[in-house]
């Protein structure tokens, strides 16, 4: 987490406190969680947008064994040839 300054006008400080306080939260979580819902939706629709998403590729016949594709993807020297060495 970094640390960040914000300059509130004080009308909308006043409204964050108060809110902050009848929540038992701070002022800094409110920020966050603001700037979360406004830049990444709001926090359930990420959570169905993530179960929707695990296990989609769960059927395909290359990953019934998940290991074995790994280690398949990291046999050789495709490390190498991707760094044109």
């Amino acid at each position: 987490m970094r640390r960040t300054q914000l300059y509130l006008e004080d009308d909308l400080w006043k409204a964050l406190y108060s809110q902050a306080r009848s929540l038992d939260t701070s002022l800094s979580e409110l920020v966050r969680q603001a700037v979360r819902e406004r830049y990444f939706g709001p926090l359930e629709e990420r959570r169905q947008a993530m179960r929707a998403f695990v296990g989609i590729r769960k059927d395909r016949p290359e990953f019934a064994d998940s290991a074995a594709h790994v280690r398949k993807l990291r046999r050789g020297g495709r490390l190498e040839r991707s760094h044109g060495a």
